[in-house]
């Protein structure tokens, strides 16, 4: 199991094509997440000098910098190993990797990817270990995760003195050329620190869990390498502003381009977690099909750009606000394609030309909260208003 992933050439052009095309969104920020996650004790602010005895970065030089972040939060990063069993068609035989992670309260709660803890031909690996900075080992457990974004919540048991926190910046408000500092366990070296600026902001990254984007990913010029992955990429004031999760290397090494999930996101995810113990995705309760110039031909649809209904969740919110499943289908090909249905349009006067949009534009809610999906229907077009509920796990398994 590789702990970061690699961009192909071909990859790296679509990111800069996607980038182009879709502008950044922005990421609720949740204020109901406890006190020991943003900061060193409680009424701690982002933006502030947030660890004890670390010397204001404008009036400190760089390399005391370096050495003072790096000293507080080093103890703070962990490394995390898997194990799982594999069985192929003649034996059993074990498959392991390793990637990094941050501390983030005294109960032992850690940040990672979900790459990280996922198992070869399962949902998580088989055993979970997480070393101290001390070199104590424990076991680790999966309280839950999000693919869609990369990230995981894991927890350990260990003595609260065992323990140093990461607290958690913003990401939101980040500007190209900051100083970002990296630390994690590449290639097994335990917490290796390496520094460089934010090269770049708002790169939509695809998850290769999923195949869904990764919103207001930051890009980094800070050395990362197979074993950062679940690491933190810190500010000068040693808060966590990012998860280092993938980079682009056509050799497999860092050659400068590395991108890390936004904090921001991370927030929400955690605080859904700690609150409900899972995280909770906002849905329609629909099935989407998106609709394009060459389909819209093959089946003389009214629209060239939307997301078509092609099947409706039984009492979900989509078919009680009265959204319209498929009334047939056709078959294209080796293809059989439910039509007849909705075309979702817009979203809250967000134009919605993609399922990419879709899910863009659902990120942005919770559970519960009401949205105004436009649709057409045949030649005409009406808008609905849809309650959001929680997406199945079942359905997020499948994803």
């Amino acid at each position: 199991m590789k702990a970061i992933y690699q961009l192909t050439a071909k990859q790296l052009v679509m990111l800069a094509f996607v980038t182009a095309v879709f502008a950044a969104s922005g990421v609720l920020i949740y204020d109901r997440i406890s006190s020991a996650l943003v900061g060193q004790g409680a009424g701690a602010k982002t933006g502030t000098t947030a660890i004890k005895d670390l010397t204001d970065p404008s009036v400190a030089t760089d390399e005391k910098n370096n050495e003072e972040v790096y000293q507080a939060m080093s103890p703070g990063v962990v490394n995390v190993t898997s194990t799982s069993i594999v069985q192929d068609w003649f034996e059993a035989y074990q498959s392991g990797g390793s990637g990094s992670g941050s501390i983030l309260d005294k109960q032992g709660h850690i940040l990672t990817n979900y790459h990280v803890v996922k198992g070869p031909d399962k949902i998580y690996a088989d055993k979970l270990e997480v070393t101290l900075s001390n070199n104590h080992k424990y076991k680790a457990q999966v309280i839950d995760s999000d693919p869609d974004n990369d990230l995981a919540l894991i927890k350990i048991d260990a003595p609260r003195e065992d323990l140093t926190t990461i607290p958690l910046g913003e990401s939101k408000g980040l500007r190209v050329g900051q100083k970002v500092l990296a630390i994690g366990n590449p290639f097994g070296f335990d917490r290796t620190l390496t520094t460089g600026i934010v090269s770049g902001l708002a790169r939509p990254i695809r998850s290769e869990m999923t195949g869904k984007l990764i919103e207001g990913v930051i890009q980094t010029d800070a050395a990362i390498n197979p074993g950062n992955s679940g690491g933190p990429l810190l500010n000068s004031r040693g808060q966590m502003i990012g998860i280092n999760t993938m980079i682009y290397s056509p050799s497999g090494g860092s050659i400068g381009i590395g991108f890390a999930v936004p904090v921001d996101t991370a927030k929400r995810i955690v605080s859904d977690i700690l609150q409900y113990g899972r995280v909770r995705k906002p849905d329609l309760g629909i099935e989407s099909l998106t609709v394009n110039a060459r389909l819209a031909n093959a089946l003389d649809l009214p629209v060239n750009e939307g997301v078509m209904v092609i099947g409706l969740v039984t009492g979900a919110t989509a078919e009680k606000a009265g959204l319209k499943g498929p009334t047939n289908e056709v078959q294209i090909g080796r293809y059989v394609i439910p039509i007849g249905g909705d075309i979702i349009v817009g979203i809250d006067g967000q134009k919605i030309s993609s399922r990419d949009d879709l899910d863009r534009a659902l990120n942005n809610k919770n559970v519960g909260d009401t949205v105004q999906v436009e649709v057409m229907r045949g030649k005409g077009r009406t808008t609905l208003t849809v309650q959001l509920a929680e997406l199945p796990r079942s359905a997020r398994q499948r994803s």
